[in-house]
């Protein structure tokens, strides 16, 4: 009976080992089974370790923020390389746009200073003509000594102000 008790208790070791054909077998089948469990026990550690993960997670938002902050300052940069560069084209065309007004006006004023320059001289010879001959040599002698033209004409000017001025200051307008 004692057989037969140890041949049940054998085979219900082998029943528990998935049945185990020998003894090599059931330690190859205990040491996966202590294996597994030590995955086991290690993978409910990591889930307990509530700190251990916090501190995994904040490293990880970490990194994922400074990737983001890395990828924001490069669009950044990019947004203002766009906007200089819009900035220098613009810009030139202003500038374009000056230089071509300042020419058109330097050629209206070019071509203004010529009539002028022409209708002068017309009035000039027309008033030389018209002139009589007395008058005319005076003119000619001033158009060639001008300085003391304008000396006289400066004096003239200061006369008539000191004139206003004095009717002015004694009341009557």
């Amino acid at each position: 009976m004692k057989d037969r008790a140890a041949g049940e208790t054998h085979g219900a070791a082998k029943k528990a080992a998935g049945g185990a054909k020998g003894p090599e077998e059931l330690r190859d089948q205990i040491e996966r089974t202590r294996h597994q469990l030590g995955d086991t026990v290690a993978e409910l550690v990591e889930r307990a370790d509530v700190k251990g993960r916090a501190v995994a997670r904040a490293a990880d938002l970490r990194d994922k923020a400074g990737a983001m902050t890395v990828q924001l300052r490069s669009s950044a940069a990019q947004a203002g390389h766009a906007v200089q560069d819009r900035a220098t084209r613009a810009g030139h065309v202003v500038q374009d746009r000056a230089t071509e007004a300042g020419h058109r006006v330097q050629e209206r004023a070019n071509r203004a200073g010529h009539t002028v320059h022409d209708r002068a001289t017309h009035a000039g010879h027309t008033v030389e003509h018209g002139v009589p001959r007395p008058v005319r040599t005076v003119v000619q002698a001033g158009l060639r000594h001008p300085r003391p033209v304008l000396v006289v004409g400066a004096a003239a000017g200061a006369l008539i102000a000191a004139g206003m001025l004095r009717r002015r200051h004694t009341g009557h307008r």
